[in-house]
């Protein structure tokens, strides 16, 4: 059911398939992956504790709204745009529970640093090839990944000073970092975003990486992440190399180096064509 909202619904490109893992290209270099919860780290009963920002063209935002005004799924916020503001959205429940936010941002000053990157950042539109109902100029253009946490302080000292990344938006309550060309991590201030913090949730955050050793090295080192994996894993089949570690809230933050196999060949083509 999910894998049909997603690819069918949404038209999302599916990239890669495990039978038990299948993965959906949903921005030039954001990807999400659908994971059967009997064979995952995660429980289908864990809280769903995430919202994920589909951002697309100003041009397209009303024409996804009416697309999913006929779609059979649950709204959590409608749309209701106001002149103004930095951005405008509108909020759907996934099969699964999942906030899925459909977002547009504006030329506000508080994008000034975000708005030449999502000008310059090509849409995904769905694969003519594949089984899908949206309608023709209907795209993604950037994955935002939004999290929820307490201390707001020393969520965004750790991935600004442990992991590196650099701070392109400032909402005040929520702080935006690129992951990738048209990826984001969002940081939100439990009190005031959609979900309450969460002890246990039901998400993994992962990075794709050409460096696994030394991303293992680096984090593990010095107690600079607690980490969930002992050491670095290569999956029995030889896809995929990875480890797993936490952030201070303890959503669990996956880095994987995929290798060249047949089982990854749509998922590697898919990278190369953003490099």
């Amino acid at each position: 059911r999910a894998t049909k909202f997603y690819t069918e619904t949404l038209g999302m490109k599916l990239v890669l398939d495990y039978g038990f893992a299948k993965m959906v290209q949903a921005s030039p270099t954001g990807f999400l992956t659908l994971v059967d919860h009997t064979k995952g780290m995660h429980s289908a009963e864990e809280p769903k504790t995430v919202a994920l920002a589909l951002v697309m063209d100003e041009s397209q935002i009303d024409g996804w709204w009416e697309y999913m005004r006929k779609q059979d799924v649950e709204f959590l916020h409608e749309y209701s745009p106001k002149e103004g503001r930095a951005h405008n959205a509108f909020v759907v429940v996934d099969p699964e529970g999942y906030y899925l936010e459909f977002e547009v941002f504006h030329e506000h000053p508080e994008n000034e640093k975000l708005m030449p990157i999502l000008n310059a950042t090509e849409s995904v539109y769905p694969d003519p090839e594949q089984k899908h109902t949206v309608p023709d100029g209907l795209g993604f253009k950037t994955l935002v990944v939004w999290g929820y946490y307490k201390d707001m302080a020393g969520i965004k000292a750790f991935y600004e000073n442990v992991i590196g990344m650099e701070m392109i938006v400032d909402q005040g309550w929520t702080y935006i970092y690129p992951s990738s060309p048209s990826t984001y991590i969002g940081l939100v201030d439990e009190s005031r975003g959609m979900h309450k913090f969460t002890e246990d949730k039901g998400v993994t955050i992962s990075f794709f990486t050409d460096n696994i050793a030394g991303w293992y090295e680096y984090l593990s080192s010095e107690n600079r992440i607690k980490m969930k994996s002992e050491s670095l894993s290569e999956e029995e089949n030889g896809r995929f190399t990875a480890f797993v570690g936490y952030d201070p809230a303890n959503y669990y933050l996956e880095f994987d180096q995929f290798n060249e196999m047949p089982d990854n060949t749509r998922l590697i083509k898919a990278l190369e064509e953003t490099k």
